[in-house]
């Protein structure tokens, strides 16, 4: 094969790194690992780098070079929040930059040409956190050996465009490429998401787990020990990256999991083979362990303001920020408010693809929908939640994203019982009657069963709220709690009529991101769950849309994955964006909520400021909490 020239791979330079000067890799570096040096389980820092790291730039960040050392407490509500970590991490072959610019982080280098052409060039001499090489063997694997195996999870809707599979060339063992006939625009912002697709596998610890590498006999004897039921469940067990449960699987993120559950705390401890050095050449990250509390959901906010976290964000909301300031005067942490990037704090979601046939057909008659979002009174919810700091909108995007437009977020969104009440008469509604209710078409009261995952007091609050407005305009809301694998499932099978959840993963896209969320296209979108499985399924499983504004949401998302240019995604997006504002088919409260991020008072380099949020931010990934540190004496020890 063709041996690629520099000139082919040069791509595009991380934000914050410097290849202008070598930095000091004479430094000694992290003192947590000075014992397995010494032993010899492990080399020296400067044998542990590749040979040329991603350097952070503190100073260029808002920060200062930190010290070794130290643990950092978060709480958990369950064994499989575990899965915060390589979300926190945020260690991507290409990643997003604080201003949302696609960098090469674990690759050195990559190049895009035709908008269908990825080359991609590893970091020679990088290392998985057990110290083997990591090449392109580990490409190459996941994506011939278990992609392609046929029985083994295949190849991710992103690496299909017009449902074509790439070819991959192996160039060399730190070069492969990437290419299809068409334009792949959903490859890049794939690899940069919170959960990206696994390009890439650990291919030396893995394949004692395949069935092409390894005898029979010793692969039964693995089945029966994880307690699976064959060799293709157990790779898939022993290779969860996005679900780091597995302490023996080799990562490339900046802490490893040293815990297997059951537990009731995880460690996560430094990956002594981070790629990442700052500007002084000590390697990253500066903190040697992440400790994961599991509590209940209930209590975290209470564990917390008792001063159990050094870093919490998850699972505590605004409705918790007086006590958490209250927390400061008590305990060593501090609280800033930054700003949720969600389309919407919370959105309602009317399921029409629900089992209810009567609601399921009136949930796709446009009117009811823009009915009950006019029925809403934001304003009386923005001050009773957030004490007027939010913004009433839609569930759409945010003016920071460069596609906003404010008649976006003014659709449909001022509180107007009169017009609610209006379009509820001509769907077919009966009028309200004494008791104040209405009636659906088949005579039954028209009342909501609206359920959620139980995880937050905020949602049992706005439920209050929503309720009174909904009952002026003669409908009854009933709620129901349940746990997320519970009303996850229950919404797959069509039994939750309506629920709620927040808006937009992503409220600050650009044209290069993915509308993914804008159209069914998986099987956990709330609002269209069954649309979305026939198109994950490629037609096999559930349902076609059969209103004809769903159908050509999906034809603009084929569009937009084989578009070449970023005048056509840009056209893409807005058209997506127009019919949602028109057709409501989730209902938006408020957005730009702000949102509490708690952190030790001494943990620095942490922003005062900053965006929250799934997607793109991966919850404060791009804000690279590998260069965090606690400013103690007592941490260099390790």
């Amino acid at each position: 094969m063709k041996r690629l020239t520099r000139r082919e791979t040069l791509g595009l330079l991380s934000a914050g790194v410097t290849f202008g000067a070598a930095p000091a890799f004479g430094l000694s570096g992290p003192p947590f690992l000075t014992d397995a040096i010494m032993a010899g389980d492990m080399p020296e820092m400067s044998a542990r780098l590749p040979k040329v790291p991603r350097v952070i730039d503190t100073a260029a960040l808002g920060g200062v070079p930190g010290r070794y050392g130290g643990e950092v407490r978060m709480l958990v509500g369950s064994q499989k929040d575990v899965r915060v970590m390589p979300i926190l991490g945020y260690s991507r072959l290409v990643g997003y930059d604080r201003e949302f610019n696609f960098v090469p982080d674990i690759l050195q280098e990559f190049d895009v040409q035709e908008g269908r052409i990825f080359t991609f060039v590893l970091r020679e001499g990088h290392r998985w956190s057990d110290g083997t090489p990591f090449t392109t063997e580990d490409l190459r694997y996941s994506f011939e050996d278990v992609m392609m195996h046929g029985e083994l999870p295949g190849v991710p809707l992103e690496m299909k465009p017009d449902e074509e599979i790439p070819t991959v060339e192996v160039i060399d063992e730190v070069t492969i490429r990437y290419s299809w006939t068409v334009a792949n625009p959903e490859f890049l912002p794939s690899l940069a998401a919170p959960v990206p697709p696994r390009i890439v596998l650990p291919a030396a610890y893995m394949k004692q787990f395949h069935q092409a590498y390894q005898d029979q006999a010793t692969l039964d004897a693995h089945v029966v020990e994880q307690r699976v039921d064959h060799w293709r469940a157990l790779h898939t067990k022993m290779s969860r990256q996005n679900r780091p449960e597995n302490p023996d699987l080799p990562t490339l993120e900046p802490w490893r999991p040293r815990t297997a559950p059951p537990a009731q705390q995880y460690v996560f401890e430094r990956n002594p083979y981070f790629h990442r050095v700052d500007e002084r050449g000590q390697q990253l990250p500066y903190v040697d362990r992440y400790l994961l509390n599991v509590s209940s959901y209930e209590v975290i906010p209470a564990k917390v303001a008792a001063g159990d976290a050094d870093l919490q964000y998850r699972t505590i909301t605004f409705g918790h920020y007086t006590v958490l300031k209250e927390a400061e005067k008590r305990h060593p942490v501090k609280v800033s408010l930054w700003r949720q990037s969600a389309g919407s704090r919370l959105a309602l979601y009317p399921n029409m693809t629900c089992a209810d046939p009567v609601w399921r057909t009136m949930f796709q008659d446009v009117r009811v929908r823009r009915a009950l979002s006019l029925a809403i009174d934001r304003d009386e919810l923005n001050q009773a939640l957030f004490f007027g700091l939010c913004q009433k909108s839609a569930n759409t995007v945010l003016p920071e994203s460069p596609l906003y437009k404010p008649e976006y977020a003014r659709s449909y969104v001022d509180y107007d019982p009169d017009q609610a009440n209006r379009l509820l008469d001509e769907a077919g509604f009966t009028a309200a009657g004494a008791d104040g209710l209405r009636k659906l078409p088949d005579g039954n009261v028209a009342g909501i069963l609206i359920e959620t995952a139980g995880e937050s007091s905020l949602e049992t609050d706005a439920l209050e709220l929503v309720g009174d407005h909904f009952r002026r305009v003669g409908i009854e809301l009933w709620t129901r709690s349940s746990q997320r694998d519970i009303f996850r499932s229950r919404v797959l099978a069509g039994e939750v009529v309506m629920s709620i959840w927040a808006g937009l993963d992503n409220g600050v896209p650009s044209a290069d991101m993915s509308p993914r969320e804008l159209a069914p296209t998986t099987d956990d979108q709330l609002q269209w769950p069954i649309w979305g499985v026939n198109y994950l399924s490629s037609g096999a499983q559930g349902e076609a849309p059969t209103l004809p504004e769903v159908q050509r949401l999906v034809e603009l998302m084929n569009a937009w994955k084989v578009s070449e240019s970023k005048d056509q995604r840009e056209a893409i997006w807005a058209e997506m964006l127009q019919i949602h504002a028109d057709q409501v088919f989730s209902i938006g409260t408020v957005n730009q909520a702000p949102q509490p991020i708690l952190h030790a008072a001494d943990l620095r380099n942490i922003p005062e400021s900053g965006l929250f949020g799934y997607h793109p931010t991966s919850n404060l990934g791009i804000y690279n909490p590998d260069q965090f540190w606690l400013d103690r004496e007592d941490t260099s020890n390790g």
